[in-house]
């Protein structure tokens, strides 16, 4: 394909019509959407080594399922020693737990504002720390007790629809290439290489977006360990972890971690708010160099998409389908140009119109030639003749 074909303003508004439909679409199924979303990122993450073991001889089907298996055999290992690991005293309830990491946020937002009372005197005449104690005061108390069981009851009605996303990258590792043969041979037989071109594109742009968004992942996760642990922070590898998912989200994801990261750090040293300010100077240091070291070097160009599109479908997306929009925005909007613009270049290309006019003329003629010759054996003219005639 000439790269050098662009795609014009009408290709582009059905692209971003196309990508906002899709996202109100994702808004009212996100009950389907979010366990096939794991289970194409885990189809990506699965695919490398399910096509060694196919070059090492082993079956496709069997392959598969033993990826599948040790993969997640070793994560629900991880996740049951992460539940069990617990740095406090056993007899501590959930509850009491995160009520303890709200009353180290708390305490970091009145020392904070003590410090800026004792060095701004206008601050202390307006009576802040009073103020937003009470404030404070008013949403935080009982709160493990008022929330937390309307918030395990929303994680437990979800967990029947997450526990699809294995089946679905069992199903995509195993029969992918067999959906895409099925696919191709609906396409006639004139658009058929360019086609093939728009599936293997298609794919190719959710694998660089999926796979380097895990290696950004990785990266954030350790330099954001490193930091956290530098300053004496607790759990910094599993904080790192936390924060760098929660950055999948713009905007959003990355100030939810932030605070996150702040709680910790303050419920940690209650009587010392500079290691919540360290934390934060981490936090924003890891950022800036997400922003521009981290992300040109894993997620780059990938998906080709003009700056100024980008931001716009952000907020976009942020609008029509809120967190979930902010973050599936971009590679919806991928795997829509792609689509959009291939098949612009199909449609407008003029040699394969034709191409595909002669083929079903071919067919037709094909079709017809029994009945010409039971219309010769009649003695009845065929349409040839009578056009011949005329």
């Amino acid at each position: 394909m000439n790269n050098g074909e662009r795609a014009g303003p009408v290709v582009w508004t059905g692209i971003i019509a196309a990508t906002c439909l899709l996202l109100l679409v994702v808004k009212q199924l996100l009950w389907l959407a979010l366990p096939f979303i794991f289970g194409t990122v885990l189809h990506y993450i699965l695919l490398g080594p399910m096509q060694r073991m196919v070059r090492a001889g082993y079956g496709r089907n069997a392959a598969a399922l033993l990826v599948c298996l040790l993969f997640f055999a070793l994560a629900s290992l991880a996740l049951a020693a992460a539940l069990s690991w617990n740095d406090g005293p056993e007899e501590e309830s959930w509850e009491k737990t995160i009520g303890l990491y709200l009353d180290g946020g708390v305490a970091f937002v009145h020392n904070t504002m003590t410090l800026l009372e004792a060095r701004f005197p206008v601050l202390a005449e307006m009576h802040l720390t009073s103020s937003v104690n009470k404030a404070f005061r008013t949403y935080t108390d009982n709160f493990a007790q008022e929330h937390l069981g309307e918030i395990l009851v929303g994680v437990a009605t979800w967990i029947p629809s997450l526990l699809l996303a294995p089946f679905l990258t069992f199903f995509f590792l195993r029969d992918g290439l067999r959906f895409k043969r099925f696919l191709a041979r609906a396409v006639p037989n004139a658009y058929f290489e360019r086609s093939l071109y728009l599936l293997h594109e298609v794919d190719q742009t959710a694998r660089r977006y999926f796979e380097g968004l895990l290696k950004l992942t990785v990266l954030d996760t350790a330099v954001l360990a490193l930091g956290l642990w530098t300053i004496g922070v607790s759990s910094p590898l599993l904080l790192g972890l936390i924060s760098a998912v929660l950055a999948w989200v713009p905007f959003v994801g990355s100030v939810a971690g932030c605070v996150l990261v702040v709680i910790v750090a303050s419920t940690d040293a209650p009587s010392n708010p500079f290691v919540a300010y360290g934390a934060i100077g981490v936090f924003v240091l890891v950022r800036l160099l997400d922003d521009f070291v981290f992300m040109p070097l894993t997620l780059g160009r990938s998906l080709r998409v003009h700056p100024l599109v980008t931001v716009l479908m952000i907020f976009v997306g942020g609008a029509l389908a809120g967190v979930v929009g902010l973050m599936l925005v971009l590679p919806l909007l991928g795997v829509v140009m792609v689509i959009g613009e291939t098949l612009g270049r199909l449609v407008t290309n003029p040699r394969l119109r034709a191409r595909h006019r002669y083929a079903r003329a071919l067919r037709t003629r094909q079709a017809s030639v029994d009945l010409d010759i039971a219309r010769e054996r009649r003695g009845a003219p065929t349409p040839n003749a009578e056009q011949a005639a005329k």
